[in-house]
């Protein structure tokens, strides 16, 4: 449901209409640290939330594991996919999720439900991030503003180690757990490097809706310099093309049939869903335009996971483990 700034500024002058005389009661003890405030610098302007926040909406399913990482509480997120009739917790946060007793938000394809929002009455709203909540966040913004303070993940912040150090450093202030879980990952990736061979390159990335619909990654952000990081080349499709990036997030774009014999004409593949377990290289094969790339020809188009796609520093980890199985 979208509620309008007006109607919005009703709702919550009417909650504190029916909270004022429990509230003036409790205003000595509340001027502590209760009251202690962070200002933080994003793409969007200065915001300021509180230090101690305790009740923290996150409008990006995909966001959500950093604060798990960081020993944030998260009160409630939205599902990984729009107009999802429920939630499902990550296989990387659920055991988390479970302790906060994080809930699931509405959200479909027009945009958050805004009146399920307040009626959290959150004490900081955090979204962005890459993708379609990216919009939507900042569709909705002055109205998510109104309900709480809120910080957005903005496009810049293309990597996992953007917006992990972002959240970590700039508004949680949780520097020393960043810099730990920064430094596992590059041992790691020095670890995996050194064992693995890299398959015939520049290699392409495609993912897939349920509906079959085929988009490519962008080269320089995400998931390829995950694999770029490896010593695995992504090729330079986008840098090289003529295409536009899909929904306002950056880093993917649409490919028709016809383009994808054109341009995925890469040694090399990876595959994904997109939300889900879509499509896979051994259905795709059934596909005369698929059959006949030279990827697929030579036996080099690889499976990912789906959640590789726009990972965070878990998936990122457990991505690492992946390219470690298939390419040592």
């Amino acid at each position: 449901m979208r509620l309008t700034r007006p109607l919005i500024a009703t709702m919550l002058v009417a909650g504190l209409a029916l909270t004022g005389c429990s509230a003036s009661a409790g205003s000595a003890e509340s001027t502590g640290s209760a009251d202690a405030t962070r200002t933080v610098t994003t793409d969007y302007g200065d915001v300021v939330i509180p230090t101690d926040a305790e009740r923290i909406v996150v409008l990006n399913y995909a966001l959500a594991g950093y604060l798990y990482n960081l020993d944030v509480p998260v009160l409630a997120t939205i599902p990984e996919d729009a107009d999802a009739t429920e939630g499902e917790y990550s296989e990387f946060w659920a055991e988390d999720a479970e302790e906060d007793g994080t809930e699931f938000l509405p959200w479909s394809v027009d945009g958050f439900d805004l009146e399920a929002i307040l009626a959290l009455e959150p004490d900081l709203i955090i979204g962005g991030g890459i993708g379609f909540p990216l919009f939507q966040a900042e569709e909705a913004y002055d109205d998510l503003s109104d309900i709480a303070p809120t910080v957005l993940v903005g496009a810049g912040l293309g990597t996992w180690q953007d917006q992990f150090a972002f959240l970590a450093e700039d508004v949680f202030d949780r520097t020393e757990e960043y810099e730990a879980a920064l430094d596992a990952y590059d041992d790691r990736v020095a670890e995996v490097k050194d064992v693995i061979t890299a398959p015939a390159g520049p290699v392409s990335f495609l993912t897939f809706t349920a509906d079959g619909t085929a988009y490519a990654l962008v080269e320089s952000i995400g998931l390829p310099t995950e694999f770029a990081a490896v010593g695995i080349e992504p090729a330079p499709i986008f840098a090289e093309g003529d295409f536009e990036v899909y929904g306002g997030g950056g880093d993917m774009f649409e490919l028709s049939t016809e383009q994808v014999g054109q341009t995925i004409t890469q040694p090399s593949v990876f595959v994904m869903g997109f939300n889900g377990e879509t499509l896979d290289v051994a259905l795709l094969q059934t596909n005369p335009v698929y059959a006949a790339l030279p990827a697929f020809q030579s036996g080099n188009a690889y499976d990912l996971p789906y959640w590789a796609l726009r990972g965070d520093y878990d998936e990122a980890m457990a991505l690492l483990d992946v390219i470690e199985q298939q390419f040592s």
